[in-house]
């Protein structure tokens, strides 16, 4: 409800500014600055972070930052179309509210197969926008670095917490991968390149199970994977084709052995996540290695120096 009256309220400012000056943009975008901030514009490259609104001409909104919580960011650069607002952010500083009007026969021409009903012919896609921030690229890069140190350094804190409350004894191996082994083996182990039949179960550090080959494990968890047979997956290790903690990880047990993985998220996810793995998350996997099927390995070969034969001196072709 809060939105809702906050959107009429932005609607009804700028209708009532209706009659304040407007700019033209080379494109033909029309611009009218709703706030009279004296701050310096923005600049060609300057990061700028924004909230905005879009609607249609009938007030219709098709999209708000305000709403999903998603602020908008954008290095500024040349426009290369009238909707980039690339025209429009110069005439713009930090704090600056702006109303602006995109004609959609400029964003459908040569191909008006692909305009919408809501937006007729002579109509405009309408944008609300609000400087929040401004920065130079050098400013931008150095507080997200300052950012993502941050976040890492809470990551580490977290899965340390995690192994002590755990009370895991872990080796750690040089790329940071953690691992107990809980079953030992005296199987094979793996080459690169073999075929792993491998039974899991994956967890967060809050233990919460977000995937599994075991169905009782799954059911316990509440997993939704309808469809899905529960047996062994098939991995061909070392070939990237699963995380590289992974690859790393099964390359070190023994086939019929089991092992608990304490992974940190460059070598898991990274800086993306994947679906309900938020970005920088360590994982725990219990890991169990059923079956190795092996390739046909090339046979190393030992380089030997070769053999020095002995120099034999020429018979002398002298008669005596």
């Amino acid at each position: 409800m809060k939105y809702i009256l906050f959107v009429l309220a932005l609607i009804l400012a700028v209708k009532a500014n209706a009659q304040g000056d407007v700019q033209r943009t080379p494109k033909g975008a029309s611009c009218q600055i709703l706030t009279h901030n004296t701050g310096e514009k923005i600049k060609l490259n300057d990061i700028i972070t924004f909230q905005y609104i879009q609607k249609t001409d009938k007030d219709s909104v098709l999209y708000s930052s305000y709403a999903t919580g998603r602020v908008g960011q954008t290095q500024v650069k040349a426009s290369e179309n009238v909707a980039d607002l690339m025209e429009v952010f110069p005439l713009l500083t930090v704090n600056d509210s702006a109303y602006v009007k995109v004609p959609t026969d400029s964003l459908f021409k040569g191909h008006e197969e692909a305009r919408p009903p809501f937006f007729p012919k002579g109509s405009n896609l309408d944008f609300i926008i609000k400087i929040i921030k401004v920065q130079s690229l050098d400013e931008a890069i150095a507080e997200r670095n300052a950012q993502i140190a941050k976040i890492k350094d809470t990551e580490t804190l977290n899965a340390a917490k995690y192994i002590a409350d755990h009370k895991l004894n872990l080796q750690t191996t040089p790329s940071g991968l953690k691992y107990v082994i809980t079953q030992p083996s005296a199987k094979p182990r793996p080459q690169k390149g073999d075929t792993l039949l491998v039974n899991y179960a994956g967890r967060g550090l809050d233990d919460k199970v977000f995937d599994s080959s075991i169905e009782s494990i799954a059911k316990t968890a509440g997993l939704q994977q309808p469809g899905r047979t529960y047996e062994p997956i098939e991995v061909i290790v070392g070939a990237a084709r699963v995380i590289s903690g992974w690859d790393e990880g099964l390359l070190l047990l023994n086939e019929g052995s089991k092992a608990t993985f304490v992974i940190p998220s460059n070598l898991a996810y990274g800086a993306q996540g994947q679906g309900d793995i938020p970005p920088y998350s360590t994982l725990v996997f219990d890991i169990e290695l059923v079956k190795v099927k092996p390739i046909k390995h090339p046979v190393a070969t030992v380089n030997k120096a070769p053999v020095k034969k002995p120099l034999h001196k020429k018979k002398s072709t002298v008669k005596k």
